[in-house]
């Protein structure tokens, strides 16, 4: 994927976009195979379902933690199949995100995904202090979700991903709020040995050439033993061009009269005639380059007929370098940085999932451990070009903050950030089923997990000398170094009982308990203006007060975060030090009603509630957030009519005292709840299959804006907004700097665009001794908000500066050719060069330049294919 990650938009359907061959109509799994045993078929089956003979294969899916047909299920689901992966070429996030109008995302500042569904997004999440997913994903039974958003998992040898909208917190806890995105892989097959190679080369316009390479074997290693391995390489060319600039700063200071003297003159400007920097070192074409390589390996071990393990190790290694946003100002596809970027990235999981029957009962036991560290270093001249601004009436960043070598003399005042994080996940899940052909059937299960990240950011200056830098650390201007721990707890199930048999009642319940913690520092050295208010200055004593208090005398407490020079986000107790926590407990449900009228038709209706943790600001000053709650209501159709199958969904929700993040002072993320939020919306999806014509489509609509006003009062955005403002027609009112409306009511909700909808047509036929084919798809998104305050102070509404993120329209086309056990495909995809945004960010709470994220340029490719 050549951008960084992704933002952008959607909505949700429920549907049949896919075929993976898994049961045929009334045919029961077999012996030792279960919910998760997912294998693609060997290759000359394979080519039968391309297009040789029609494919009646019943789609199956495993969302409720059960085999079931995806037309049998009472929720909103789209599965896309290993078929339609691989004729629509998904090989990451941003691709299959396309076809699932449900999903929107955005860029965290971590550099992660952050993932929305169905219009329950605010901007601004992902950030390693922040509030946790609202949508969970997974790899095969294990979450992959992590603290700053979601893996970009490299799709190949894929069964289907499975994306389930709506709460989803009875099966899938706290952060599938939202909605669930499963990848589930291919399992290794006992029966054959086969394997694949593909490979690709391709061009991208007003940039380089790329490519991948990919290849899996599947190979039985005994009558109960079988192996299957997954290996990749792919390079996506840059596209984005890092153009001459050049920064100049304040330098002679402009003295004027002091009103409260002595002395008698103060600073009150600068001259810019300071320190001038260009960028000509770093100057070149095409900079945000990807490379992206890894594997996976799976075995399967049936014990006996009933007992199965299946340990598997999935390893991928991602490097971006560059910058993948442009700067509209200098032009398309133009940026100007002053420093050489990179962000690498790596993670290892390693998964056991144990499967068998104890009497009639299906038991499951899913653990995994995951390991992903980061590494990053990014230019930060977008905060001293802002800040220079900011400060002039003090005589610039350089004389207000202290911007001196060891000799006292004025210095470069360009930061860069050198940044890493450590993160580890372990989770572990127990459930037992009933008997799916039981009148009565339940799951039942208890889930752990446990989450750490290690997080450390260095705000470096060149040069800057060490009796100004953060204590202990010479040239550093700011230091995030942090620990933060996420547990979770839970008691879950969920029950069907058939009435009649077309009419069945479902219920689940999830009882859950939270426990998250953070500890470390933030903030500037003891003699910065600034460390008065945050950072040093702010550390700990042993009495649990702040060292900036004249009235204690006691000196900074040990221990903490090692490297750390003190702690200022943590809390005292007993003398003791401890982190910040936030923990609490509660309970969510989902109950639905089934009616299938006929095997083709279903119509459902649910009322579910899903909720997210609460959790702790690193911003001294601010107050620890609050838990929020989504509330569902919905209701559904499925329908078959031959070769026609239509699925579709209206919903109404309701967020509770939503959780929203942005930019705060000294931009430092700060997360606070706002009141509530109101979301309506259709989701429709459709799919046609009669001889050589395939059709897909889904659309969703979504209508989510905010339900009360959200105020600023003396820093309390929780405030009933009509106790200060009764008049909330107003939108600015004036009442001092600190009480002011932030977001008045009915404000659209970021990020989620009000209609999003994709579409895909393709046609095979036989051609000699093979079979040619043609495919067209076209993908909509309308435009998006991007932050959802309309007022951040002196009725200054940041969404001036980001603008909104522009409605477009991508097309694909794919022509091919598959003869015996060869393929060839040429492609085209956005054929029209559109320049689809997918996030427009500033680089800091008070940054002014904007920077806008681009999906990739047409591109030009061709891929060629053998199975064995």
């Amino acid at each position: 994927m050549a951008n960084f990650r992704a933002l952008n938009l959607g909505l949700l359907a429920s549907t049949a976009l896919a075929s993976p061959a898994l049961a045929q109509p009334g045919q029961s799994p077999a012996p030792g195979t279960n919910a998760t045993d997912v294998t693609a078929p060997p290759p000359k089956v394979q080519n039968a379902q391309d297009g040789s003979v029609p494919d009646q294969t019943e789609i199956v899916i495993t969302a409720t933690k059960r085999e079931e047909r995806l037309q049998n299920v009472p929720q909103s689901v789209i599965a896309i199949g290993t078929r339609r992966l691989d004729q629509l070429n998904i090989s990451n996030f941003e691709e299959y995100t396309k076809q699932l109008p449900s999903v929107s995302y955005n860029f965290a500042q971590s550099g992660g995904t952050v993932v929305y569904m169905r219009g329950v997004a605010t901007g601004g999440d992902g950030n390693h202090s922040g509030a946790l997913p609202s949508v969970g994903v997974y790899l095969d039974e294990q979450p992959v979700t992590t603290i700053g958003g979601a893996l970009d998992v490299h799709i190949y040898d894929i069964a289907r991903i499975e994306s389930l909208a709506g709460p989803q917190g009875t099966l899938y806890g706290a952060s599938s709020e939202a909605g669930t995105i499963r990848i589930i892989t291919n399992k290794p097959d006992l029966n054959a040995t086969y394997g694949r190679v593909d490979g690709e080369l391709n061009t991208v316009d007003h940039g380089g050439v790329g490519g991948k390479l990919e290849g899996m074997i599947n190979v039985p290693l005994a009558s109960r033993i079988a192996f299957r391995g997954v290996a990749f390489y792919q390079k996506d060319a840059g596209y984005i061009d890092n153009v001459p600039g050049t920064r100049t700063y304040c330098g002679t200071p402009v003295l004027g009269p002091n009103p409260d003297p002595p002395p008698a003159q103060i600073i009150v400007g600068c001259i810019h005639n300071g320190i001038s920097v260009n960028n000509s070192a770093f100057v070149r074409n095409d900079i945000n380059t990807v490379k992206n390589y890894g594997g996976r390996a799976a075995l399967k071990i049936d014990l006996d007929d009933n007992w199965t393990v299946t340990p598997t190790i999935m390893h991928q290694y991602y490097k971006q370098d560059g910058f993948f946003a442009f700067d509209p100002s200098l032009g398309d596809l133009k940026e100007q940085r002053f420093r050489n970027e990179y962000r690498k990235q790596s993670f290892t999981q390693a998964a056991l999932t144990v499967e068998g029957k104890i009497w009639n009962f299906d038991l499951t036991y899913a653990g995994a451990y995951l390991n992903h560290p980061t590494y990053s270093l990014g230019d930060y001249t977008d905060y001293t070009d802002a800040y220079d601004y900011i400060y002039e009436g003090s005589g610039g960043i350089a004389t207000y903050q202290n911007y001196v070598d060891a000799a006292g003399r004025t210095i470069d005042p360009r930061q860069y950030i050198v940044g890493s994080e450590h993160f580890r996940k372990m989770s572990q899940e127990l459930r037992l089923a009933t008997p799916k052909e039981w009148r009565l059937r339940a799951i039942v299960g208890a889930f752990y997990q446990r989450q750490t990240n290690h997080i450390y950011q260095n705000y470096l200056v060149d040069n800057l000398g060490p009796q100004v830098s953060v204590n202990g650390w010479p040239g550093t201007i700011w230091l995030t170094l942090q620990d933060r721990k996420d547990k979770d707890y839970a008691l879950f199930g969920e029950a069907e009982f058939d009435i009649t048999p077309k009419i069945t009642l479902i219920a689940g319940g999830r009882y859950y308990k939270f426990d998250n913690t953070l500890i470390g520092f933030n903030g500037m050295g003891q003699v910065n203006p600034v460390g008065t208010t945050l950072g040093y200055n702010r550390c700990l004593t042993t009495s649990g007060a702040e060292l900036r208090d004249p009235n204690d005398n006691n000196p900074l407490i040990t221990g903490g975060v090692p490297g750390t020079p003190c702690t200022n986000v943590g809390t005292v107790v007993n003398g003791q030090l401890e982190p910040k926590r936030s923990e609490g407990t509660g309970f969510i449900h989902r109950l639905s009603a089934r009616w299938k009228p006929t095997k083709d038709l279903m119509f459902y209706a649910t009322w579910s509630r899903g909720f997210r943790p609460g959790g702790i600001n690193r911003q001294p000053t601010a107050p620890a957030y609050s838990p929020d709650y989504l509330y569902n209501l919905e209701a559904g159709w499925k329908t078959s009519f031959g070769p026609l199958i239509w699925n579709g969904a209206i919903y109404h929700q309701i967020w509770k005292g939503f959780q929203f993040a942005f930019l705060g002072p000294n931009s430092l993320t700060v997360i606070q709840n706002g009141r509530d939020a109101r979301i309506n919306g259709l989701e429709t999806d459709l799919s046609y299959v009669a001889g050589g014509l395939s059709l897909n489509a889904a659309a969703s609509y979504t209508d989510a804006k905010t339900k009360g006003a959200i105020c600023h009062i003396s820093f309390d955005t929780a405030a009933d907004c009509s106790t200060f403002f009764p008049d909330l027609s107003t939108p600015n009112p004036t009442d001092g700097d600190q009480d002011f409306i932030v977001t008045p009511s009915g404000t659209r909700l970021p990020v989620t665009p009000k209609f999003k909808g994709t579409a895909t047509a393709r046609y095979s036929w036989r051609m000699g001794s093979g079979k040619a084919h043609v495919q067209g798809s076209v993908a909509y998104q309308g435009p998006a908000g991007v932050d959802v305050r309309q007022n951040i102070g002196g009725g200054f509404n940041p969404n001036d500066v980001f603008g909104r993120v522009r409605s477009s329209t991508l097309v694909d086309l794919f022509a091919g050719y598959d003869w015996r056990d060869y393929s060839l495909e040429l492609f085209t995809t956005n054929v029209f060069d559109e320049r689809n945004e997918l996030a427009r960010f500033t680089a800091c709470g008070a940054c002014s330049r904007l920077h806008i994220i681009p999906g990739r340029p047409r591109t030009i490719g061709v891929r060629v294919g053998a199975k064995f």
